[in-house]
């Protein structure tokens, strides 16, 4: 009997919900005949959103479904920025000083050839680079045989022989000084692009996946190139038979030619991945705050592992780099190596 008089209740009120701001529409002036039409409709809302509750009593879900709403739009809001932030575009944000559209150049053969800002973080890495190196260089030139670098040439100086003993050398072996200019370069380079894609308003161009694929690139035709001049052709073509029988080679030729493209893919998806994933946690945890609307979460939560991910992520940056350079020693090592060639490496 009770809930026949709440469902009573319920026709009840929605059938006062209609006339009423019907009754009204005709009493007022025409301008304000769209807002009473609004009425009718978050009227009929109201009404339907109106559920029997267990007890007998009435529940009513709009503020519930408004603040679902409100959550969702958050959500919805920090993923544009997160994808904004992450992804590469023609505008460069400075936020709330303004923005900068970049050029857009006509298509050449169908290729979209215009700058964006990955590209502008490519150039700047390179610029840096050049006058960094220009004037380490510059201050060898000026020390005597007795003097000892200091500051950043010293510094320069343990990167670089950190790469050439326990990269180069090491995974390389007899030889290695000619790949030497090749991996210093590309480590700097990954170095560099991943410390400043973590300063405000910068960008990461290591994670563009056409920067570590062409980064890739280049190492996997060095690779080939060296193992060509190290065993010449029918060396070669033999390796890709990895020593079996001809019976064999139907199994074994596909398997080798697909490793040889696995290196470089490995070597482009393994940069891209840890750059992208770093910078997608730390927005990721800012944004939590403002999507639960709390300061206990902010405080608790947000802030103190953001910085915990964003000191982690200097750290990656250094560790991609190095693995980046490493891999890319590897290959070159175990293309160019020849019989007997573990015990030379060790040698050396």
């Amino acid at each position: 009997m009770k809930r026949e008089k709440v469902i009573q209740a319920q026709s009840f009120l929605k059938v006062l919900a209609l006339l009423v701001p019907l009754l009204l529409n005709a009493y007022v002036p025409a301008s304000a005949s769209d807002h009473a039409a609004g009425g009718v409709h978050a009227a009929a809302v109201h009404a339907d959103s109106a559920m029997p509750a267990a007890d007998g009593g009435v529940l009513l879900h709009g503020t519930e479904g408004a603040a679902n709403e409100a959550v969702a739009h958050e959500e919805e809001k920090a993923g544009d920025v997160i994808m904004h932030h992450i992804l590469d575009s023609h505008v460069f944000a400075f936020e709330p000083f303004g923005e900068i559209h970049l050029p857009r150049l006509p298509l050449l053969f169908g290729i979209d050839i215009s700058i964006t800002k990955h590209v502008v973080m490519l150039w700047i890495v390179s610029v840096i680079l050049l006058v960094v190196f220009a004037a380490v260089g510059g201050t060898y030139k000026k020390m005597t045989a007795r003097q000892a670098p200091g500051g950043l040439a010293n510094a320069m100086e343990a990167l670089v022989e950190f790469i050439r003993l326990d990269v180069a050398k090491s995974n390389i072996g007899h030889g290695y000084e000619k790949h030497l200019p090749y991996l210093l370069t590309v480590f700097m380079f990954i170095l560099l692009c991943n410390l400043l894609g973590l300063i405000p308003y910068g960008a990461t161009a290591t994670g563009n996946i056409n920067v570590t694929l062409t980064l890739a690139v280049f190492t996997f035709f060095i690779t080939q190139t060296a193992s060509l001049k190290a065993h010449g052709l029918k060396g070669y073509l033999q390796h890709l038979t990895a020593g079996t029988h001809w019976s064999l080679w139907i199994i074994m030729i596909p398997i080798e030619v697909i490793g040889l493209f696995t290196k470089p893919f490995a070597l482009t998806v393994r940069l891209f991945a840890n750059m992208t994933a770093g910078h997608i946690v730390i927005l990721s945890l800012i944004f939590i705050s403002f999507i639960l609307k709390s300061y206990i979460v902010a405080a608790a939560v947000s802030v103190p592992f953001s910085i915990f991910i964003y000191l982690l992520e200097i750290f990656v940056a250094f560790l991609q780099a190095f693995i980046f350079t490493m891999l890319s020693a590897l290959f070159i090592g175990l293309a160019t190596v020849h019989e007997g060639g573990d015990a030379e490496v060790a040698h050396h």
